[in-house]
């Protein structure tokens, strides 16, 4: 897109007074067309963390009833879950809820009461993916009645971003100067950046009551493939050293 721009510029200073913070803005207009480019570039890498979420659901006549039920089970799964080798700073409750049941009689036309329903959840991250199937198969043997993940993703993605950033950048550049040469200037120089970043994997998917069953029979075989991770870089340019047309 080519278009004149007014390009704002912030005075800022080491140590103003507060009431001198809000400095006025200083426009400089460009003097040759502009170009506006965003820019998205991802890289994959192989994942070292897998998010799993664990959950108990139990039913009962009365909500005290539900709710202690409830916390015995639960009890039993956090407990696991440290057995296995998850450190208690990554167990993290998600959700405790306690819901009354009804069922619809087609008889009667009506909502019939029939007890509580007790739910607790926690997410769990795991630092050694391996270990995954093994712990998902041990949730299910110590009550978990349902179960999501794993959602895969990497602890520290600061590497992977710069190359995704570096790439961005190369191909933006490469892009406003070829646009520059299509209307006859020799080159641009860079007005704004501004970046937004991309979260890596997919959330985590639920798995069924009937998938549990299984689980109970064998450690769940899990592939954590690669996850991708990058960064939407917005650049405007400013087409520089004059149009050969002209």
């Amino acid at each position: 897109m080519l278009k004149p721009l007014t390009l704002s510029v912030a005075a800022a200073a080491l140590s103003v007074p507060a009431i001198a913070a809000a400095a006025p803005q200083i426009d400089i207009a460009a003097t040759g067309p502009v170009v506006e480019l965003s820019v998205f570039e991802s890289v994959e890498v192989a994942p070292d963390l897998a998010t799993i979420g664990a959950g108990v659901t139990t039913d009962a006549p009365s909500a005290t009833e539900a709710l202690r039920q409830n916390s015995v089970e639960m009890q039993k799964v956090i407990a696991r879950i440290k057995a296995s080798g998850v450190a208690e700073k990554d167990i993290q409750t998600t959700g405790i809820n306690l819901n009354a049941r009804y069922d619809y009689d087609q008889q009667t036309q009506r909502q019939v009461f029939r007890g509580y329903q007790a739910s607790n959840r926690v997410n769990v991250i795991l630092r050694k993916i391996d270990d995954t199937g093994r712990v998902l198969d041990a949730l299910v043997e110590a009550g978990a009645t349902d179960l999501n993940g794993p959602n895969f993703s990497i602890d520290d993605d600061t590497a992977a971003k710069d190359a995704a950033r570096k790439r961005a950048v190369e191909r933006a550049n490469a892009q406003a100067k070829a646009y520059a040469a299509m209307v006859g200037y020799r080159d641009v120089r860079v007005l704004s950046i501004s970046e937004a970043m991309q979260g890596m994997g997919p959330m985590p998917m639920p798995i069924s009551k009937s998938r549990l069953i299984e689980l109970t029979a064998q450690a769940a075989p899990v592939q954590p493939g690669m996850v991708q991770t990058g960064v939407n870089v917005s650049i405007t340019y400013e087409m520089v050293g004059g149009s050969a047309a002209r």
